[in-house]
Parts: C-alpha cells; structure tokens; sequence
C-alpha cells in the first residue's frame, strides 16, 4: 500500500513539473513574440528617413501644403520638418551648416551655390515657373519701353524680379540708368508701398500680387513679365525658371531612396495643389503664407507652380542661367554650372 501510495504520489510531481515547465514554456514564447512586435514597430519606425526641407514663404511653399499636411498627420513616406523663410538668405545659411537637406530656392541662387560650395548641391527639379508681374494703377504702363523713367520698387538687388527685369530692360534698348530701382528686402514691404500709395509701380510675384490689389483696389496687373521674357526670345526658347529645389550632395548619396521618395510626394503635392485650389487655399492660409484662404484662392492659378525633373528640367534650367550668363555672369555665381548640377534620377 505504500509503494502504491508513493508512486502514485512521483507519478503526480512529475505531471506537476512538466505542467510548469510547460507554463514556463508558453511565458517565455509570449514573451518573444511581444519582443518580435516590439522589434517591428522599432524597424517601421527607424525606415522613415529624417528630411530637412526648407522653403521661401510664397509659391514654392505652396507647392508643398498637401505635403506639409500629409506630414503632420503621419501619412508621408519620410519623416519631415520643414522651414519657412522670407528669404533666400536663410536657406542658404541652413544648407552651408547642414542643418537643411533640402531646399526650394531661386533658380540662379542654386547655381551661385553651386559654384561657392564647390558643386555640392544638386538640382532635383523646377518647381515654379514665371510669377512675376508689373502692378500699377497707370494704365500707360503696357510695354517695357513704357517705364523709362519711371520709378519701379522690386525686393532684393541680386535677386529673380531684378534679374529678369534687367534682361528685359537690355533686349528692349534700354539700362538701369534709364529706370529707378527702389530696392525692398522683402516682397511684403513691396505690397506696403503700393497699398499704401508710397510707390506707383511695383514688380512683385504672385502671391503678393493678389494681396496688394486686394488692399488698394486702384492697383492692377499692367504686364505679366512672363509674358515679355517670351515675346523677346530666339529660336532657342528658355523659359523664365523661377524656383529649384535643390539637394545637399552628400545627404542625396546617403539617401538616394528617402530623396526620391520626396520628390515624388512633391510631384503629388504639386498636382494636388493646381487640381484642388479651394481646399489648398484652405491650407495656405492654415500655414500663414497667405493670411486669407479667398485671397490664396485666387492667388494660386496665377503662381504658375510646377513640378518638372529629369533632362526636361536640365533643358529649361540651362537656358535660362544662358541668359542670365551672358547678361551678367556674377547672376549665375561666376560661371555655368557642370552638368552634374542636374539631378538625373
């Protein structure tokens, strides 16, 4: 009776130890797969690139609103931060420090770049076409001959409404000595002078043409420079490039999939932004670059925002730094840039 008692009782810690040791067991699988998941998330997470991207406040900003928004509600293929400046100035600087990756600036300002920093930067597409107008209440105004001596407020010596100004001026017989060019630092403070009667005439870009007829209804669009740049152009055709985003060498080497990514979310962007003006107007103005979402409305057809790469881009953006070469080659940073300034993907 005791040895049936006693190998009953083995038989039982026995069960009990396998019960355990299969408790042990399903803990510990558990475990790992919480660990796998866990694992999995981290590896999702760690595939979205980190990209800088930083933009003037206007059209190439624009551009970018169905991004900016996809990115902040986490449905973007990288992981953005994006930077709004008034002026090329400050994008610059973020590129030089490396504290950019990406940047949508002037065209000749990504040339002038690329010769000061040794051909580290890349083009990757243009991403505005001709924006600039003459806004005036005189309606004498109709022809570049019809400035001359006429006083014209502008942004920035040094910068796109000046350069093609300058061209246009030159291919219809006349100089700057034959105009008075009242330089701002910013195209807001252009928009100031005309509302509030301080200037008669003022080359601005869209958006801020909409925006300074909204505010002195005396004001109107006397010439679409666009326009001129086309009337005066050879066989050879350029286009007037307003704005180029451009890429950190090194950062497009390291992230060759993460930049692609970005430019096709731009190209998207840019397509949503010219298909769906009444509700991009509605982010514009959420993002402050236009502070009226019925003014960007009527704002963004007349920004002439694009999306344009590969050798269609090199084409247009070439010819267009010839012309501004063979006006001034300080425009253009000195020289042409080499043909490796152009991003071919």
């Amino acid at each position: 009776m005791k040895r049936g008692i006693a190998f009953l009782l083995s038989c039982l810690l026995a069960v009990s130890m396998l019960l355990v040791g299969c408790g042990a067991k399903t803990e510990g699988t558990t475990k790992s797969t919480s660990e796998e998941v866990t694992a999995d998330s981290t590896t999702n997470e760690v595939q979205k690139t980190k990209v800088r991207v930083g933009s003037l406040k206007g059209p190439t900003s624009i551009g970018l609103v169905s991004l900016m928004e996809r990115s902040e509600n986490g449905k973007a293929t990288n992981e953005y931060e994006f930077q709004m400046e008034p002026a090329a100035d400050g994008l610059m600087a973020g590129i030089l420090k490396g504290d950019l990756d990406i940047a949508l600036i002037p065209a000749n300002a990504a040339s002038i770049w690329y010769n000061k920093m040794e051909g580290t930067v890349q083009v990757l597409d243009i991403n505005t076409l001709g924006v600039l107008y003459m806004v005036s209440s005189d309606d004498s105004l109709t022809t570049i001959e019809s400035l001359k001596g006429k006083t014209i407020v502008l942004t920035g010596k040094g910068n796109t409404p000046d350069y093609t100004l300058q061209y246009l001026l030159k291919e219809h017989g006349l100089t700057t000595d034959d105009v008075k060019l009242e330089y701002k630092a910013e195209a807001a403070e252009v928009v100031s002078a005309l509302s509030k009667g301080q200037a008669d005439i003022g080359l601005l870009p869209q958006p801020f043409v909409t925006v300074a007829c909204a505010q002195n209804d005396q004001l109107k669009v006397v010439m679409d420079m666009t326009e001129q740049w086309n009337q005066v152009q050879g066989e050879e055709k350029s286009q007037l490039v307003t704005g180029v985003t451009i890429v950190r060498k090194e950062f497009l080497e390291q992230n060759k999939e993460a930049v692609e990514a970005f430019m096709e979310e731009q190209k998207e962007s840019t397509t949503y932004v010219n298909e769906n003006v009444e509700e991009a107007a509605e982010l514009v103005a959420k993002l402050g670059i236009i502070e009226k979402a019925p003014l960007a409305q009527k704002a963004i057809p007349k920004c002439n925002i694009t999306y344009i790469d590969g050798q269609e881009m090199k084409e247009a953006l070439s010819g267009y730094l010839n012309v501004l070469y063979e006006l001034d080659k300080t425009m253009v940073g000195g020289q042409l840039p080499a043909d490796d300034f152009y991003y071919l993907p």
